[in-house]
């Protein structure tokens, strides 16, 4: 892995980040005038207090040293308040960015990784951007600034003392890029093993009344103890080459001040350097070191920082790469009771066509069912629908042209296999998106999803926690009802919506998706089971070769 300082991508992806640099870079220099300012005043005392000036004569020195010292004070006091706000807003921006890219590359993304490893990324990973911005950051700047600065007057000061400092002081970044290749490799390894944790323990949680009845839950304990130890094992290995790599750094930085030191201890004796010189030289020496010996020990603690950032910046890419669509936004009104019209649809996910290029179209009123064997493409063709799959051919409503980039569905209502709901009543589930809950519309949207029988006051907790499967599924049902009614949508797209129901609840929903349909909505139904298919105005098999409307 490529050992950056600054990686560009965040002043790409988090504006604030800019102004974060902008007042480091004003505080570095204010900072640096400190620096200067205190040397030469403590010189001045000094050799001041030797040459047997009085206190009197001494005391403005001293009163403008204590301002100094107030002054360099209150500059870290404001560094650390920048960096905390900075982190703060830098944070929320990714966390906003990586969400949208989430959202921008559809299902189909999460599908091939772990939702618990975006969680974690969104969590964990965006917090432990804290010490890169409190700690790394602040430094390098310092770096930056100071250390020229500090290196130029020392060489105005004693061009000798300047030559030992600009030998050996590349010698703290050659330390810093071999102990930090060593230190991202295996706080990657540290990171990985974290989202192996994570997504083990979701899993194991979501699969646990099934390990359950199987008998099988004991070995989990087995299988989680050993990715626990895996994590032990690598933040003890971060830790090790953090301290291991601070004293290689302190080490460097001390015995190239000790050289300066002797170079003027020596030149002192000797009478060929002025006292004033050679003390105010001594005192900026180890400035010279302080910020880049600094910046190599914040970076361990800003590693893991780095390493989620470098997966949000990776998702970020990503998604940046999907081309904008030209598509003109929809006038919604307009079309209402449009026909959805799809030409030569073929959804590919860069493996080659999932299914045979289709021809259809979905007419307002009507309860269409899409089936055919598992596998041969009906959900991905709502998924090229919804705009969450690669696809080629044509989608249009009413005539014209739908966006494939999933941005402007204010058309659509729809709802998945998967009911997705979130912690609060059941009526907040069901009208999730809205400005306000319409509770005579939530009732509505109830029956009709065949779930009169739930109270919409009653709690929900995350991920549908409280209700049985099927009742989960009839309220993700009821929240796409309540969307297609309550914003007028033109179409309705369900994906096996009765899969968790028994024969006499799935007849009751069907009677309700006909009655949603009779309110000019065309409703479209991916199923395989032949009840669905039997209340069905209209059947589009889909076939490995073509799609036939029944």
């Amino acid at each position: 892995m490529k050992v950056r300082p600054l990686d560009p991508r965040l002043l790409r992806y988090a504006v604030s980040a800019r102004w974060f640099l902008a007042g480091g870079a004003a505080l570095g220099l204010a900072t640096t005038a400190c620096i200067l300012a205190f040397a030469w005043l403590i010189t001045e005392c000094v050799t001041g207090a030797i040459e047997g000036r009085g206190l009197t004569e001494l005391s403005p020195y001293i009163g403008i040293l204590a301002a100094v010292a107030l002054l360099r004070a209150g500059l870290v006091y404001a560094q650390d308040l920048i960096a905390a706000r900075g982190a703060a807003k830098v944070k929320s921006e990714l966390r906003l960015g990586v969400l949208d890219a989430v959202r921008r590359l559809g299902p189909s993304f999460l599908a091939e990784r772990n939702s618990a490893r975006v969680a974690t990324l969104l969590g964990r990973g965006m917090d432990a951007l804290d010490d890169y911005f409190s700690k790394y950051l602040p430094q390098l700047i310092l770096t930056v600034i100071v250390t020229p600065i500090v290196v130029f007057v020392v060489l105005l000061s004693d061009w000798v003392s300047a030559v030992f400092i600009l030998v050996t002081l590349p010698l703290i970044p050659v330390f810093m890029v071999l102990i930090g290749w060593a230190t991202q490799a295996v706080q990657r390894k540290q990171w990985s093993v974290l989202g192996d944790l994570s997504s083990g323990f979701v899993d194991t949680l979501g699969g646990l009344a099934t390990l359950k009845i199987f008998g099988r839950e004991f070995r989990q304990v087995k299988r989680m103890r050993s990715i626990t130890t895996a994590y032990r094992v690598q933040t003890m290995r971060v830790l090790r080459i953090s301290f291991l790599s601070s004293f290689a750094l302190e080490l460097a930085a001390s015995l190239s001040v000790a050289l300066v030191a002797v170079s003027i201890g020596l030149r002192l004796v000797d009478g060929s350097l002025g006292l004033s010189v050679g003390l105010f030289v001594l005192l900026l020496a180890p400035e010279a070191f302080l910020p880049l010996r600094q910046v190599g020990a914040n970076f361990h603690a800003s590693a893991e920082g780095v390493a989620a950032a470098d997966d949000a910046f990776a998702l970020l890419d990503d998604a940046r790469k999907i081309p904008a669509d030209a598509t003109p936004a929809l006038d919604h009104g307009a079309l209402v009771s449009g026909v959805l019209s799809l030409r030569d649809v073929t959804v590919d996910y860069g493996e080659g066509a999932v299914a045979a290029p289709v021809s259809v179209d979905f007419t307002p009123g009507v309860l269409t069912v899409l089936a055919g064997p598992s596998g041969v493409g009906k959900s991905s063709l709502l998924a090229a629908i919804l705009g969450f799959a690669p696809y080629s051919g044509s989608v249009s409503l009413g005539g014209h042209p739908i966006s494939s980039s999933a941005t402007e569905r204010g058309w659509l209502a729809w709802a998945g296999q998967r009911p997705s709901l979130s912690m609060g009543t059941i009526a907040d589930n069901v009208a999730l998106g809205s400005d306000k809950v319409d509770l005579g519309l939530v009732g509505r949207a109830l029956q009709l999803a065949a779930a009169p029988e739930l109270d919409p006051d009653l709690p929900v907790g995350v991920g549908g926690a409280g209700l049985s499967g099927g009742q989960a599924q009839r309220v993700a049902l009821a929240r796409a009802i309540y969307r297609a009614l309550d914003r007028r949508c033109a179409v309705l797209l369900l994906d096996e919506p009765s899969s968790a129901l028994d024969h006499a609840t799935e007849a009751r929903l069907l009677d309700g998706l006909a009655a949603v349909a009779r309110t000019g909505i065309a409703v479209v139904v991916v199923s395989h089971r032949q009840a669905v298919i039997e209340r069905a105005d209209s059947v589009v098999r889909i076939s490995p070769r073509s799609a036939v409307t029944v």
